[in-house]
């Protein structure tokens, strides 16, 4: 887990050249050419929700496309702008500004690297699944609300805040102001993205959409009068064609200080939507990502696409499946994806000015139905309550509140109900008498006879605070007489942490007040070494630490029998 060590950098795009052939170059550049095309109106799309104009989702697609195709850790992962990133973004410019933005953006990428770096690939993909269902399912309705005025063309005087709630407050105020071409053309729109897959799955149902709908509503603007839809170009103005310079990003400690926690939700954002798509990429081709590289290739891509003016950058899901689907099988696709939205941002963009804002909607509410996953929350249904209260919360604070809200109360709550669920399945047995020594696997069963005045108090599961407690309370409240002797079975106890180390410490020291002698049995070597290190060995005679339960009674039951007999010569001798 150092830093010191070894980097764990090994970028899919050298792997992928060797023994690369012309057939393979074939499919890729089709595959390439394919997603492209696809991305043009999903990074758009994304830059507009976004609050920044459509020259930014491009150029954003086309650096963060290249990087991730050229530097990370899978094969046939498509890098860009992404849904999930609209609120956060919005959110940070409307505080903050562009050059925040930009601040946050360049700091998540220092993050995906160093985390990278760590070797913590594999730990992101421990994010309980409940929280990643409630999280998307809150930023897919928090995409949907942001589109209902280009959807409907309400004409708004006042400013619409950014939370849920008093967003659609606006709405229904001014919902009489609805635009009815511009209804039509969203409605139309939507038809067409929704019916397009049912004729072909080929055909990208957004770009169809666009396409057909443009070229509808040049028509109808231009022979026959229709008027009052707006346009990509009527809300922007020209979009300027050249290729944005480099720039530096202004910052200082305050401002750092301030956007750490949002370019913390943009990275952990980042890093969990692109091992996901790398995941489900994987279990589609049999490839393998090397996750640590995923994240150093995102947080490079991140670090750099803020230089030019761009948004945040992250592996796509659609496009990557669009590229498995098309052939692509090596990075080579991904550059030439990124080849393909150059070659349309230098030379396409007047054409683009003349998309109506209402299609740009349908595009945005079907990506929100396809993110919202009702389907998975239906199936969540029937998990332990526990499961479902995370998604549920998680969902509530990601569409009243915000996503970094979301995920650290989230993530809290999903603590808790695990810490709940160990503790639970933490048993504490108690037995007085007779006790059976036999191990799970085997078959012959050996009991052992407990001499009176010996108890054995077997924990089995983790140590740790919350099964401490119950510990402790059990000891408390056993019935009958005081033994002498107390024989504490470890054998199934994987680790101990310092709650459970400090109980046991109270333990033996109040039980040697009360003249009560400890035997510990079947201590395993991490924890037998977390005692040392506690110094709670020296509290315990060094054979009254056993390493098996035969062991422990045969102790146990001397010490026993030595103090009775001792007791009975202490009587003895008085009478």
């Amino acid at each position: 887990m150092s830093i010191l060590s070894k980097p764990d950098f090994h970028p899919a795009f050298l792997a992928g050249l060797k023994n690369y052939s012309a057939a393979q170059f074939k499919q890729d550049l089709t595959a390439g050419i394919v997603v492209g095309i696809i991305a043009i109106p999903l990074a758009i799309a994304f830059a507009i929700a976004s609050g920044v104009s459509p020259a930014v989702g491009l150029v954003t697609a086309i650096i963060g496309g290249f990087i991730v195709a050229v530097c990370g850790g899978n094969s046939v992962q498509i890098g860009g702008p992404t849904g999930a990133f609209i609120i956060i973004i919005y959110n940070i410019i409307a505080v903050y500004g562009l050059g925040g933005l930009a601040l946050a953006t360049f700091m998540a990428g220092c993050i995906l690297v160093l985390l990278g770096l760590f070797k913590l690939g594999t730990v992101i993909k421990f994010i309980p699944y409940p929280i990643v269902v409630g999280f998307t399912a809150g930023i897919a309705v928090t995409i949907f609300s942001t589109q209902m005025p280009d959807f409907f063309g309400l004409t708004i005087n006042e400013k619409i805040p950014g939370d849920f709630i008093g967003k659609w407050g606006v709405y229904l105020r001014n919902f009489d102001t609805v635009n009815w071409p511009t209804t039509i053309v969203g409605l139309l729109s939507l038809a067409i993205i929704i019916l397009t897959p049912k004729i072909s799955k080929r055909i990208p149902g957004a770009l169809t959409s666009i396409v057909v709908i443009t070229l509808g509503l040049w028509v109808a603007r231009n022979f026959f009068g229709v008027e009052g839809v707006q346009t990509i170009g009527d809300r922007f103005g020209e979009i300027n064609t050249s290729f944005p310079a480099p720039r530096l990003i202004s910052f200082n400690m305050e401002s750092i200080n301030m956007l750490l926690p949002s370019a913390f939700t943009i990275a952990m954002l980042g890093a969990i939507e692109s091992l996901l798509s790398a995941t489900v990429a994987d279990g589609v081709t049999g490839g393998r990502t090397n996750s640590n590289t995923e994240l150093i290739g995102q947080g490079i891509a991140n670090i750099t696409v803020p230089l030019f003016g761009g948004i945040p950058v992250t592996g796509a899901i659609a496009r990557t499946m669009a590229n498995i689907t098309n052939g692509g099988r090596t990075p080579v696709a991904g550059v030439v994806h990124s080849l393909v939205l150059l070659i349309i941002f230098l030379f396409a963009m007047p054409l683009i000015n003349q998309v109506p804002m209402a299609c740009l909607a349908a595009v945005l509410l079907m990506v929100s139905y396809n993110m919202s996953g009702w389907r998975t929350i239906k199936g969540m249904v029937n998990n332990p309550m526990g499961d479902v209260w995370v998604l549920i919360v998680t969902f509530l604070l990601t569409v009243i509140f915000d996503l970094t809200i979301a995920i650290e109360i989230g993530m809290l709550l999903a603590v808790v109900v695990f810490l709940r669920r160990v503790s639970e399945n933490t048993t504490i047995k108690v037995y007085g008498d007779q006790l059976d020594a036999a191990d799970s696997d085997m078959t012959q069963h050996e009991v052992l006879d407990l001499a009176p005045g010996v108890s054995v108090y077997e924990i089995d599961g983790p140590f740790f605070f919350g099964a401490a407690t119950k510990f402790d309370e059990m000891m408390r409240n056993t019935a009958g007489p005081k033994p002498f002797v107390r024989i504490i079975r470890m054998r199934r106890v994987p680790f101990i942490d310092s709650t459970g180390i400090h109980n046991l410490q109270i333990l033996i020291e109040s039980s040697h007040q009360e003249g009560i002698l400890v035997v510990l049995s079947g201590v395993r070597d991490n924890v037998r070494e977390a005692l040392h290190k506690s110094h709670i060995d020296s509290l315990i005679d060094r054979e009254h630490i056993c390493d098996h339960i035969s062991k422990a009674v045969v102790v146990a039951n001397e010490l026993a029998r030595e103090h009775s007999v001792n007791e009975f010569a202490g009587t003895g001798a008085h009478n």
